[in-house]
């Protein structure tokens, strides 16, 4: 379960303008699933999407990072208008980079939300590191906070409820 964000959490998170998603057990499940012909498909929550939503209209980017190539995360993430789509980089550091470079946002203005190992180089750089809630005990271990739901059960509709409740509160 996520421990109630305190007032140093709330103040990195109302600060962040880019918010970075793994898709693969933290926008699905993590399990991977292939049909008769071996096509891949993944199951998306929809609670997330409209998550996703409100932070881009309340003006954060968004912005994913996976190290798999996915047809069906791509089509996802044009659904929901996610502009910044980086698939099948195994160097997340040298993408996020080129995020930080192609946006002017610098690292303090950045979350990132992990389940593994591949996330850490990226989550030990930014100012909100964030694990979902069944993630690997090496990401628990880099996270600021924790999700209450596992990876693809609503766990980045939670992220953003957080970024939008600590930005209002900045500014209220």
């Amino acid at each position: 379960m996520s421990v109630l964000p305190g007032p140093e959490l709330l103040r990195r998170a109302a600060g962040i303008r880019l918010l970075i998603l793994d898709v693969d057990g933290v926008m699905t499940d993590g399990r991977l699933h292939y049909d008769a012909e071996g096509r891949e498909f993944k199951t998306f929550h929809v609670r997330d999407g409209y998550g996703i939503k409100r932070v881009m209209d309340a003006g954060i980017a968004v912005a994913v990072i996976s190290g798999r190539p996915s047809s069906s995360a791509a089509g996802r993430m044009a659904e929901l208008g996610i502009r910044h789509v980086m698939l099948g980089r195994n160097d997340k550091e040298a993408a996020f980079d080129e995020l930080l470079a192609r946006l002017g946002i610098v690292e303090a203005e950045a979350a990132c939300v992990g389940d593994d190992a591949p996330d850490l180089p990226v989550m030990k750089r930014v100012a909100l590191p964030i694990a979902v809630a069944d993630c690997h005990a090496s990401v628990a271990d880099a996270a600021a906070w924790r999700t209450s739901l596992p990876g693809g059960a609503g766990a980045v509709r939670e992220v953003c409820d957080l970024l939008l409740a600590a930005r209002a509160k900045s500014e209220g």
